[in-house]
């Protein structure tokens, strides 16, 4: 973690410094799951992913990791590093001479092969507490699945600890070093393109699906703090980033594997309110935002301020997907009272909230459509003093350039309109904001086709008098934001359709002329356009030809120069090359 804090640093000499104690970080990390493995395969025991973890480091040099054969005696099963040899400087992994006669391991496999009803499993505190005594795992645990596991979870459950070691040393240290490792491939396998290069410098990169294998192995214990985390890092990977993803293998998202662990975790911890919050994403990712809503609602406030912040900032979000404005409005205005994470887009997004309120009322009721636009203005224009505070890599943060940039924009345009600010807005802010944080992808048909009607005031002269007048820029983003619905309504060709005329007829030079443009259309419509593609082509087993032409308006995007708030696209465009890579598809 202070590694990682290190390369959030301001300062680039600190996340330099940062970068290199992470490398560090993660050749310890492997150097543990190596001795382990040799400790296990000396035992005739043995996980595959420890050996992918292997192909997934080969940058790191074999001198870093530990050599020698193991010859472990009988004892207690604890996995001690030798301190006295001295014929190797690396350190073995060898028993401990302690005795410890109630932990001698079993002779024999003592774990359980058919799976579990975790809709019958008596998980009461008083149960929890007693298996927590003899330091033991519940049954549950080794086989941690009342239905069918795929993909990292399936060969997760290859292996069980328990058959080696019931030991609560050794099973702390199998997962924490699950936990961690596991964690550190993940995020380094979701690092956006450009900065996947910076990360190549210092001779290190991830792998998501070692990654997923290690959490999912830790998620076994889950009575021990490190199971608990793995459970809740495994969940919020798959509910708020995974599931935004477009271009996934068939099991990238194990739904019904998901929703047993968050099952067992309400009942294990049925006080924390992290878990309402996994519940809570899920819905939404299932296109029930309602549920969701109503989920986020339940229960009295956490204890904890950091997740009462979370749970209102999730609603905030529910509620702007579902066209809820005045509710997505004041839930944002409360975010700014809970934490200091981002008051920008807290204002930001609750002004635009009080604009779409504005067009809504203003053919109708004038008197609250003026409240409406009161609230706007002062809105966006109190986001642009809260930017610039807090910065990454001695740069402002890129939501922070993107505010400044818009709000500046909307006050040229009236000036130049001899018009009111509120007037001065372009293409629906809330829509745009919606597809930033894959909203598009929650909603349902009907919420879709809100969108859409929402979009539709841009090319209406009638509520738009100056569309006569509207920019490119304008015109691309409008276009992009059409397709992208019309994509999630199922409509590929319409939306491939849209994109060609309403946003690839505009080339680069063009968006850069316009006042304080807005550019990135170009770079996110090849990426709206290779997901297109890849389900035109059907998808991971589909055509290779389309996939084919979908690596290719990728690699568009993965070349393209930097552009507004390309992170949260970075991330959907590395787990598509990722995908394409499974499918045999290499990038140009």
């Amino acid at each position: 973690m202070s590694a990682v804090v290190g390369v959030l640093n301001e300062s680039l000499t600190e996340s330099l410094r940062g970068f290199y104690k992470l490398r560090k970080a993660f050749s310890t990390l492997h150097e543990i799951s190596e001795a382990e493995r040799k400790y296990l395969e000396a035992r005739g025991k043995g996980w595959t992913a420890s050996q992918s973890s292997v192909a997934s480091a080969a940058t790191v040099s074999e001198n870093q990791m530990s050599a020698g054969s193991q010859t472990p005696a009988e004892g207690s099963g604890v996995l001690t590093p030798d301190l006295s040899a001295e014929e190797d400087d690396d350190m073995d992994f060898v028993d401990a001479e302690e005795a410890a006669p109630d932990s001698k391991t079993s002779g024999s496999y003592q774990g359980h092969l058919e799976a579990v009803d975790f809709e019958k499993l008596n998980l009461d505190e008083k149960t929890m507490a007693s298996k927590l005594k003899n330091s033991k795992p519940p049954a549950y645990e080794t086989a941690n699945a009342s239905v069918p596991s795929t993909g990292a979870a399936a060969e997760a459950d290859q292996f069980d600890l328990t058959s080696v070691t019931t030991d609560p040393v050794d099973l702390f240290i199998h997962t924490g070093t699950a936990l961690c490792f596991g964690l550190l491939q993940l995020l380094l396998s979701m690092v956006p393109p450009a900065f996947n290069k910076l990360l190549l410098l210092f001779s290190f990169r991830g792998d998501r699906e070692t990654g997923f294998r290690m959490l999912w192995s830790a998620t076994k214990f889950k009575t021990n703090v490190n199971g608990a985390f793995a459970g809740l890092i495994t969940l919020g990977f798959h509910n708020a980033a995974i599931a935004f993803c477009d271009i996934l293998t068939k099991d990238a998202m194990p739904e019904a594997r998901l929703k047993a662990l968050l099952r067992e975790m309400r009942q294990l911890y049925p006080k924390s309110r992290l878990w309402l919050l996994e519940e809570a994403r899920m819905l939404a990712h299932d296109h029930e935002l309602e549920k969701a809503v109503e989920v986020i609602k339940q229960g009295p406030k956490s204890p904890l301020k950091q997740v009462e912040a979370l749970r209102m900032f999730e609603k905030a979000l529910s509620c702007m997907y579902l066209h809820r404005y005045e509710e997505c409005a004041t839930s944002f205005i409360a975010c700014v009272g809970m934490n200091n994470w981002s008051h920008a887009l807290y204002y930001y997004i609750s002004g635009i909230c009080y604009v779409e309120l504005y067009r809504t009322y203003k053919g109708s009721d004038p008197t609250k459509a003026e409240e409406y636009a009161v609230k706007a203005e002062k809105y966006l224009h109190e986001a642009t003093t809260h930017t610039g505070k807090k910065k990454f890599m001695a740069r402002q943060l890129p939501f922070d350039v993107y505010v400044n940039r818009k709000v500046a924009k909307w006050d040229s345009r009236a000036t130049s309109r001899v018009c009111r600010f509120v007037d001065a807005v372009g293409v629906s802010p809330v829509e745009e904001m919606s597809y930033f944080w894959s909203g598009f992808k929650r909603m349902n048909a009907s919420q879709l086709r809100d969108s859409l009607d929402r979009l539709a005031w841009f090319e209406d002269p009638n509520s738009n008098p100056y569309l006569k007048q509207e920019p490119d820029d304008e015109k691309a983003v409008f276009g992009l934001l059409k397709a992208t619905c019309l994509r999630f309504l199922g409509n590929i060709p319409e939306a491939k359709s849209t994109l060609t005329s309403g946003v690839f007829s505009h080339d680069l030079p063009q968006l850069k002329a316009c006042d304080h443009p807005d550019t990135w259309p170009l770079p996110v419509g090849h990426y709206e356009m290779a997901v297109c593609l890849w389900e035109e082509a059907g998808g991971q087993d589909g055509d290779r030809a389309g996939l084919e032409k979908c690596s290719a308006e990728l690699s568009k995007v993965e070349h393209w120069e930097s552009f507004e708030l390309e992170a949260r696209v970075g991330m959907k465009v590395a787990t598509a090359r990722q995908t394409l890579q499974k499918c045999g598809i290499k990038s140009l």
